[in-house]
């Protein structure tokens, strides 16, 4: 004990360290206070843990601390999950378009709030909303920060202190424990709930309605589906019911989608030009799932209604700053030219990706793999199923191809292998990102553009 009295005793002070030419270079390069502290973290260390200084070992410290405290904590990942739109992964990737946008507005002074014709104040939805209402067919369009900020928006303009007329079966709840009825809450509405999980029809609306109604909303369900014994009531009478007893049609989307994906082999998920079409006044959807774009909550629709929407004072807090209005303008202008838009939008093309095509990717991957993973895993090529993910089309799977590293130590240690190969590529340069199933890491490479650096990183590590 005396021992380790005497090791504390003997380590230098904090100022002495400042004094130390590297720490004091590490002072130039990064701010006196930041080094500081990052000495005396690392004195810490040495305290608890009863440890005699050795000068060049601590300078060393302090400067990987520095470097590990200054190194983004927002990084590049390749997401081989299988799951292309990855909530936690940062969902859709942004095409080159978007991402120069971006840049050339974030650089300095753009015209966000400025209308460059009339020289005079202008409205930044107006980069947008003639993209939206061209390609939907919506006489207006408004955009905020995502889609649930969209929803609450629609509610708390059109349905404050009233009820809001939705069936039982389409109250979801999504990433993160949201919820249809909290969200309602929260806009200041009364859930009005008709039918049953399973079962809902025309009437069950019609004998809802009153004079305490606000609106009447369809939720899709894009996360889950329910099947077997079940009854809904199509979009297209829904609108004649609400605009009946004189009330908005709205219909949340979620996810949409702005082109058929069947086109490209895809299942059919609804677009707002579908629901538009269908009668309703308000459709809102997101922008950073199917549509491969920015985080933004869409709304188009009805011109007096998004008028209405945007005299609410919530919409100047959930609005959208200049960097994301110059990525989904970016983005939108792609939509111009269908012919085009799987090989300029990421998403699209890792959605429409073929099975044989990802194939090859894999046997090309292979033998690097292989030496990467050494005698511990045997490394295969084989099929697989993803998602599309992000909660659109839930049911639906995509045929894909995985390299699949399968233990060679016994079923007892297994599971401990998995875990460090797990974190071994989580700690690559550019991260890793796979899945355990069935005692197996399984990497997708549906999602994968960066072939040659991913080998390379590989061989290097």
């Amino acid at each position: 004990m005396n021992q380790q009295a005497d090791i504390r005793r003997l380590l230098p002070s904090v100022d002495q360290i400042l004094a130390w030419p590297l720490i004091h270079q590490l002072q130039q390069n990064h701010g006196q206070p930041l080094v500081k502290q990052a000495v005396i973290e690392e004195l810490d260390q040495l305290r608890q843990n009863h440890c005699p200084c050795e000068p060049d070992q601590l300078a060393a410290a302090v400067e990987n601390h520095l470097l590990r405290l200054l190194s983004p904590s927002l990084r590049k990942v390749y997401n081989l999950t299988g799951t292309v739109l990855h909530t936690n992964l940062g969902r859709a990737p942004l095409p080159e378009e978007a991402v120069q946008a971006m840049c050339d507005v974030a650089r300095g002074a753009s015209n966000l709030e400025f209308d460059l014709e009339k020289g005079k104040r202008g409205d930044r939805d107006s980069h947008v909303e003639a993209w939206l209402c061209r390609l939907t067919g919506a006489e207006a369009a408004t955009v905020v920060n995502n889609n649930a900020a969209a929803v609450l928006l629609m509610l708390n303009t059109l349905a404050r202190g009233k009820e809001v007329i939705v069936s039982r079966g389409e109250l979801v709840e999504i990433g993160g424990a949201f919820r249809v009825p909290d969200i309602m809450q929260r806009a200041q509405c009364k859930l009005r709930e008709v039918g049953t999980t399973n079962r809902t029809h025309l009437k069950d609306y019609n004998e809802a309605a009153n004079a305490r109604t606000g609106l009447m909303m369809t939720v899709h369900t894009s996360n889950y589906v329910i099947q077997g014994f079940t009854a809904s009531v199509p979009e297209a009478q829904l609108a004649q019911a609400a605009h009946a007893h004189g009330v908005p049609y709205a219909v949340d989307l979620g996810s949409g989608s702005l082109v058929d994906l069947r086109r490209w082999g895809l299942p059919y998920e609804p677009t707002p030009m579908d629901s538009l079409a269908n009668g309703a006044d308000l459709v809102s959807f997101s922008g950073d799932k199917l549509l491969g774009g920015p985080q933004a909550g869409i709304i188009v629709g009805k011109r007096a209604l998004i008028d209405k929407l945007k005299k609410n004072a919530l919409k100047r807090a959930l609005r959208c700053d200049k960097v994301t209005l110059a990525a989904l303008e970016a983005v939108l202008r792609i939509y111009a030219n269908p012919e085009q838009l799987a090989s300029r939008l990421p998403s699209l093309r890792w959605l429409s990706r073929s099975q044989a095509e990802i194939a090859e990717q894999a046997e090309r991957l292979l033998p690097a793999m292989q030496i990467w993973a050494d005698t511990l895993f045997c490394v295969t090529s084989e099929p697989v199923m993803g998602q599309i993910g992000s909660g659109a089309l839930p049911v639906e799977q995509l045929p894909s191809q995985a390299l699949v590293l399968t233990p060679n130590a016994s079923k007892r240690s297994a599971n401990r292998s998995l875990q460090s190969a797990q974190k071994a590529l989580r700690e690559l340069p550019v991260p890793v990102i796979g899945r355990i199933n069935d005692r197996r890491l399984i990497l997708d490479l549906r999602c994968l553009d960066e072939e040659s650096e991913l080998i390379n990183q590989l061989r290097k590590s």
